[in-house]
């Protein structure tokens, strides 16, 4: 399977080839798995490296989302730095589930919460949505992700969305200023290595 053709597939069809990895988040060296299916198998990627180097510290508690969590980077990294908080890692790849969960057990991470989207409770606000979204899902289930999961910030949460510049960064931009509820706001965070880092607040703030 080429990587970001099939890796948003709720079950993917290829042979499950495991990897174990040295990977840096949260200031820390911490060795994780990956494997075959999932986004970026092999490595931290790119995009979300750029992310987590200039995202702020997430918030201590309240609940936190890693939408489309992959192997699980971006929850991993937020429990490390939140411990108390709960992070939620979301992810309609089944085998990206078990990936995450199998890492958030290694690394003794108990506040990780991993299941498939419907399984979030729908009362449950977000004090920071952190994501590399999966572009290569098409426009319309991506801008319906968005719309789906964006609006459930809290009153002073803060999404941070990274997105590579070639792959529509600018126009997702344009689109997120243009459609989001009229309370939430979005602007250039950041930019780094051909990736964008889009900010999404609300105007409450």
């Amino acid at each position: 399977m080429g990587q970001g053709e099939h890796y948003f597939s709720a079950d993917p069809g290829t042979p499950q080839r495991p990897r174990r990895i040295t990977v840096r988040l949260a200031a820390r060296e911490v060795e994780v798995d990956t494997g075959s299916g999932v986004f970026s198998a092999g490595r931290l990627d790119p995009g979300t490296a750029v992310l987590l180097r200039q995202v702020p510290p997430p918030p201590a508690g309240g609940d936190l989302l890693d939408l489309g969590c992959g192997w699980g980077p971006l929850a991993l990294a937020m429990s490390l730095e939140a411990p108390r908080a709960r992070v939620w890692a979301v992810d309609a790849n089944s085998r990206a589930l078990e990936l995450t969960r199998a890492n958030a057990d290694r690394l003794g991470l108990t506040g990780i919460h991993v299941c498939p989207p419907d399984e979030v409770p729908e009362d449950v606000r977000f004090a920071a949505i952190r994501s590399n979204p999966p572009i290569r899902v098409g426009k319309a289930e991506l801008h319906a992700l968005l719309r789906h999961w964006l609006p459930r910030l809290t009153p002073v949460g803060t999404a941070h969305l990274v997105v590579q510049r070639n792959l529509g960064a600018d126009s997702l931009h344009r689109w997120l200023a243009a459609d989001l509820d009229p309370d939430l706001t979005v602007r250039r965070a950041g930019s780094a290595k051909g990736y964008r880092v889009l900010e999404i607040t609300r105007t409450e703030r």
